[in-house]
This record gives structure tokens, C-alpha cells and sequence, in this order.
């Protein structure tokens, strides 16, 4: 996993518990983490910081959902290369394949396995 350490990832969740066990893990593998409580957040903060090399990316959140978020982000000439993995509650075989077809790269359900998660995150910054 040594091609993890100072890669910078974008956290977008609305549960606090999420965040804190996300940023927790990556945290430990010297992986920066910047987390925004929701997608109008996100675009604010993606206007002001240096592009993450990737985003996970909640679906269900209040003011802004994640697919609107996947919509904004495909349709940004800035944005449209950085991986996006949908981590989310929704896990059926429908939700998996609305969120790749809304732009995601990946999917992963909570709770989340964290060996899964960064085994798509190594995959998607190879």
C-alpha cells in the first residue's frame, strides 16, 4: 500500500460515525484526508484546495445527494478524472448500478470492509 502514503482523498458523508471511522483507517496509512459533511460543501471546497486523488462519495445526504454530486463532478473538465467511489447503505444490485451509471467508478456498501475499500481506492490510483 505504499502507493497510498500522501495521497489526498475527499471524504463526503453526512454521519459523523463515518467520517471519524474512514479518516480514522486512511489515517493511519498516512493518507491525507479532507471530509466535507455534504456535496454543496464538497464544490465549495473543491474550488479552494488542490484536486483530491480520489473522492468517497455517500449517496443519501441532506441539501445536495450524491448522485447530484456524481452529476457535477462528470460535467467538471477539472474533476471528471478523479476516481469516485460511492460508499453508501443503498447495496443492491439496482443501487450499485444506478451509481456507476450516475458516474461512479466504484462501490462499496457500508458497513464498509475497509480491506475492500482500499484495495478499489489502490486499484483506481495505480
Amino acid at each position: 500500500m505504499e502507493n497510498m502514503k500522501n495521497k489526498v482523498v475527499l471524504v463526503i458523508d453526512d454521519d459523523e460515525r463515518n467520517l471519524f471511522a474512514i479518516k480514522s483507517y486512511l489515517e493511519t496509512m498516512e493518507i491525507e484526508i479532507i471530509a466535507a459533511r455534504n456535496a454543496a460543501q464538497a464544490i465549495l471546497m473543491l474550488k479552494k484546495i488542490p484536486k483530491p486523488d480520489i473522492i468517497l462519495l455517500d449517496i443519501m445526504m441532506p441539501i445536495m445527494d450524491g448522485y447530484e454530486m456524481l452529476g457535477f463532478i462528470s460535467h467538471t473538465d477539472e474533476l471528471k478524472s478523479i476516481p469516485v467511489i460511492v460508499v453508501t447503505a443503498k447495496a443492491t444490485n439496482a443501487d450499485k448500478e444506478k451509481c456507476l451509471e450516475a458516474g461512479a467508478w466504484d462501490y462499496v456498501s457500508k458497513p464498509i470492509d475497509m480491506k475492500a475499500l482500499i484495495e478499489k481506492m489502490n486499484r483506481l490510483m495505480a
